[in-house]
């Protein structure tokens, strides 16, 4: 008997050990760098150079480096409202497509030490780093791959130049955290003094994989490389700062037309979503300004995103396993506009008030199943407030409830919930229940739960018991729960006075094609289409003009952007006089609202808009906008 016993535990051991230990892992899983990303959920990222100068979006590579001259920069005020906002981190735009390096670099003379900036013995990027460690947040580095002065631009010394840049800032900075790239390459450019267009192969100019990302990872080896597609985090799709609901960190990145998938020439279509079991695991990041473009312009000190505008950016980025990156915008005299300053404060009280008190502490919970009933996989560890202990199930149970007894009726209106993504990617859905009148009734459900959801909810639910479904292809492990009440405060801006007042109808028509009445009913959802548009936009005006507004489409749309414009005045309707002309950069991933200012005021009987250069063959347009 003792035998038969002995013999009955030697072979139930093993199976209980075996259950007591982690689930396997399930898919791609994250690296070190990304758990570290993963965990500062937010930080910055800062456009200053000569552009800011021009009141452009996109600097051209002409500008003098003599304009480059901030009278009062102040990093420290800078990162300090950055660190206000509750932000993790500080990225400088150490050179954008204008080419201008904010660093004394060895690789051209186009940088901060041809300006009269300390005389030309600054260094921007440095400051920054320093402004940014002293106010406990991370540093990193953008540097644009597209150069619109540098001569080389488009031949091999251009693409080695642009490795040793990076060299430099990868061991010139201290530690950082991230190494940022995007995929604007090629086009209209200053470059050298010709006025021309450039065009690359973006699928070998850079080498990215075979000479530029190592680079990265042999001197930082926790800096997160950022492009379009990776390797370590995606663009999330748009400029909005939105990922999909359901958001995987998984990742499949694509090609267009069979080629291989690089920065500035890859397919977007699952960009905002993710890849559910993606080959890779690279979450997305979710870029967006602070303000209605990168740069600072003075006639959007009244656009500046509000504290509840940028709760919902956290709600729809973080929220969704993403991370958020505000652009900040100094001023020409290098700090931020008081109303920056301003919402970046309320916005972290607003988080540090709405997530200081987990309505859900003290709670008692109960699981429907418990891997092999050991106390590490016990439900109580999602209330410990810690990413990485978790709640799981046995491996035949991929459908678990928990049981949640709060400790007395509790108000909230928003849901926490996080995996352990040490293990994956796991959790397809879940959805939440609320016990009332006797039984159980639906309250929400989500999907895509990763490194964070939350859930918010339409108004406060008050109860004292929820049920948590879990539904997974694997076992699920939970590692956090909470619920929250989103703080609300009255927050209102300082007065500006740069606002210009817009013309009514009676004071201006358009006398081109059937009069495109859509253009002028100042509603973001209506789109006119003009498919002859070469010989452009007639506007009949009845007092003098100081700018025109083109709003482009806002349904997502490409196809008739303008990029290119062309503005005239005429008192005859036949000879014209050309008032300005320019670019609408960045328009495609920011289709924001483009303002033209004119250098003075525009006194004559018609003035006429002529998209140089489109998206596909038509010219689109969801609202015009002219101002007195």
């Amino acid at each position: 008997m003792r035998k038969s016993k002995s013999l009955l535990l030697s072979l139930i051991a093993p199976v209980m050990l075996l259950a007591q230990e982690a689930p396997k892992p399930y898919g791609a899983i994250p690296s070190a760098r990304q758990l570290k990303w993963h965990e500062m959920e937010t930080y910055c990222l800062i456009h200053f150079t000569p552009t800011t100068f021009q009141n452009k979006e996109w600097g051209y590579g002409d500008a003098d480096p003599a304009i480059f001259n901030p009278k009062k920069f102040d990093a420290q005020q800078i990162a300090k409202a950055a660190a206000a906002g509750g932000f993790k981190g500080l990225i400088s735009v150490a050179k954008h497509h204008d080419g201008f390096c904010l660093w004394p670099t060895a690789t051209t003379n186009y940088s901060i030490k041809s300006s009269p900036y300390k005389n030309g013995k600054g260094d921007m990027v440095k400051e920054f780093m320093e402004a940014t460690h002293n106010n406990g947040m991370k540093f990193g580095v953008y540097l644009s791959a597209w150069d619109r002065n540098d001569d080389r631009y488009g031949t091999p010394a251009y693409a080695d130049a642009y490795r040793a840049q990076l060299t430099e800032l990868m061991t010139q900075y201290g530690t950082l955290f991230t190494s940022w790239h995007d995929g604007a390459n090629g086009g209209d450019g200053y470059y050298g003094g010709k006025n021309e267009k450039r065009t690359i192969d973006r699928t070998t100019y850079y080498a990215w994989t075979e000479k530029t990302w190592p680079i990265v990872r042999e001197n930082q080896p926790m800096a997160m490389i950022f492009s379009d597609v990776g390797p370590d985090m995606r663009w999330v799709g748009n400029e909005h700062g939105f990922a999909d609901e359901t958001s995987w960190a998984t990742f499949t990145p694509k090609g267009i037309d069979g080629k291989v998938p690089v920065p500035g020439l890859s397919d977007y279509s699952e960009s905002p979503s993710g890849t559910r079991d993606g080959a890779y695991w690279i979450p997305a990041e979710c870029d967006v300004p602070h303000r209605a473009g990168w740069f600072y312009h003075a006639d959007q000190d009244d656009r500046v995103k509000t504290p509840d505008q940028l709760f919902e950016i956290y709600l729809k980025s973080v929220g969704r396993g993403a991370n958020m990156n505000l652009g900040l915008a100094p001023m020409p005299d290098g700090y931020l506009h008081a109303n920056d300053v301003k919402s970046l404060e309320a916005f972290g009280k607003k988080l540090h008030e709405t997530f200081k008190d987990n309505q859900a502490q003290g709670a008692t919970i109960v699981a429907s199943n418990v891997r092999a009933n050991a106390d590490k996989f016990d439900p109580k560890w999602i209330l410990d407030d810690d990413r990485y202990s978790y709640y799981a199930a046995d491996d035949a149970v991929l459908n678990p409830s928990l049981e949640i007894n709060l400790a007395g009726e509790k108000t909230f209106d928003l849901i926490r919930l996080r995996e352990n993504i040490k293990l994956g990617q796991r959790l397809d859905s879940v959805s939440v229940a609320v016990f009332k009148d006797g039984g159980w009734k639906p309250l929400v459900s989500a999907t895509s739960i990763g490194a964070n959801r939350l859930i918010k909810l339409t108004k406060p639910v008050t109860t004292a018991k929820l049920k948590i479904q879990l539904y997974a292809p694997v076992a699920p492990t939970l590692s956090d729960f909470g619920l929250f009440n989103e703080f609300v405060e009255d927050f209102r801006y300082d007065q500006v006075s740069n606002a210009v007042k817009a013309l009514s109808g009676k004071d201006v028509k358009i006398k081109s094609g059937k009069g495109l009445s859509k253009a002028l009913d100042n509603d973001p959802k209506t789109i006119e289409t003009v498919q002859e548009f070469q010989q452009g936009i007639v506007f009949a005006v009845r007092q003098p003009v100081t700018a025109l507004a083109y709003l482009p489409r806002q349904d997502g749309v490409k196809e008739g952007l303008a990029l290119k414009y062309e503005l005239a005045s005429s008192d005859d309707g036949k000879n014209w006089k050309t008032i300005k002309a320019g670019e609408f950069a960045n328009i495609q991933a920011n289709p924001i609202e483009q303002v033209i200012r004119f250098d003075a005021p525009v006194a004559a009987k018609y003035i006429r808009f002529t998209p140089e250069e489109t998206v596909g063959s038509s010219f689109t347009v969801a609202s015009f906008t002219l101002f007195n």
